[in-house]
């Protein structure tokens, strides 16, 4: 693969990750903001970035090509009784779609929860977002369930399937 580096976010790069956000955003109905990006300001995402940082049981990455941003992938810890699972989010810009940037963020995210004990990552997926789900299934990931109507988008209506990975 050309010259793809994936790391840890820094707070430093704030400013990538809301410009980030809006591209990939715009590209996609399969995540929870559109082309308007997240409400947050500068400041905000620095803070984030830190915490994940500082966490044991949460991380950041993100892939770089070029010196753009083109993929991010994040755990985020559950709390209390439920700090031995985390919530991932992953996603990636069109234009590098089925070029192995998924499944390169997904091997990053696996190792860091098996040497974080992290013992069970959750996800949701869109119901018919085939790809994510295939590759999702191939790192071993199951379904336990579907939550219908989980996005609305204009007047339409879509499910979520909800899967997780048991690395016990």
């Amino acid at each position: 693969m050309e010259d793809i580096i994936i790391r840890e976010t820094l707070p430093e790069d704030a400013e990538k990750i809301i410009e980030y956000i809006k591209k990939v955003g715009g590209e996609t109905d399969n995540l929870t903001f559109g082309k308007e990006g997240l409400p947050i300001t500068l400041e905000q995402e620095r803070e984030y970035l830190q915490q994940m940082r500082e966490s044991r049981h949460s991380v950041h990455y993100s892939v770089w090509k070029d010196g753009e941003m083109i993929g991010d992938a994040s755990l985020k810890e559950l709390p209390r009784r439920m700090s031995h699972r985390a919530d991932m989010g992953l996603s990636v810009v069109k234009a590098e779609w089925n070029k192995g940037i998924g499944s390169r963020l997904l091997d990053k995210m696996i190792e860091y929860a098996r040497q974080n004990e992290i013992e069970i990552i959750n996800l949701e997926v869109r119901s018919d977002n085939t790809g994510a789900i295939h590759l999702y299934e191939k790192y071993g990931f199951k379904h336990i369930g579907t939550m219908p109507a989980f996005f609305k988008i204009g007047n339409s209506y879509f499910d979520f399937e909800v899967m997780y990975l048991d690395l016990r």
